[in-house]
C-alpha cells in the first residue's frame, strides 16, 4: 500500500476518535457530537462504494458488484435521513463489516495490493466500529 494512502487512510479515523474524546472531555456537546459523528460516518461509508466501482469497471465484470458498489452510499444516505441516533451508529457500524467482509472476497486487484489494502481496512474498520460503540455508549 503506498505511503501516502496509508497516511490518508489513519488521518480518516481523527474525527472517529477525537468526537468521542470530546464528548468525554466536554468540548463538544453530545447532541452536536451525534450529529457530527453520523455525518461523517454516513460520508465515509459512502466513499467505499467506489473502490466496488472502480474494481467493476476496471474489470469490466458483469455481475453484481458495481450494483453493489451504491449501496454504501444509499446506507449512509438513509443514516444522514434518519438523523443522530444511536441505532442509526449501529447501523452503520454493522455496514462498516459488511463492506469489509465484501471487499475481502470481491475486489479483484493484484494479490499483493488487495492482501495489503484488507489488512489496512481491518485496522481502520475495527477502530471505525469501536468508535461507534463509544458514541453508542456515551448517548445512553
Amino acid at each position: 500500500m503506498p505511503y501516502p494512502a496509508l497516511i490518508l487512510a489513519f488521518a480518516g479515523l481523527l474525527p472517529f476518535i477525537a468526537l468521542p474524546v470530546f464528548v468525554l472531555t466536554g468540548t463538544v456537546g453530545e447532541l452536536a457530537a451525534m450529529h457530527y459523528f453520523t455525518q461523517y460516518s454516513a460520508v465515509l461509508l459512502s466513499f467505499f462504494g467506489g473502490v466496488h466501482w472502480f474494481d467493476a469497471i476496471s474489470s469490466q465484470k458483469k455481475n453484481h458488484q458495481l450494483y453493489v458498489a451504491m449501496l454504501p452510499t444509499i446506507v449512509g444516505w438513509g443514516a444522514l435521513i434518519m438523523g443522530a441516533d444511536v441505532r442509526v451508529l449501529g447501523m452503520l457500524s454493522i455496514a462498516y463489516l459488511l463492506v469489509l467482509f465484501y471487499d475481502k472476497f470481491t475486489l479483484a486487484l493484484p494479490k499483493a495490493l488487495i492482501m495489503s489494502y484488507i489488512s489496512m481496512r481491518v485496522i481502520l474498520t475495527t477502530v471505525v466500529v469501536l468508535a461507534h460503540a463509544a458514541m453508542i455508549f456515551l448517548m445512553r
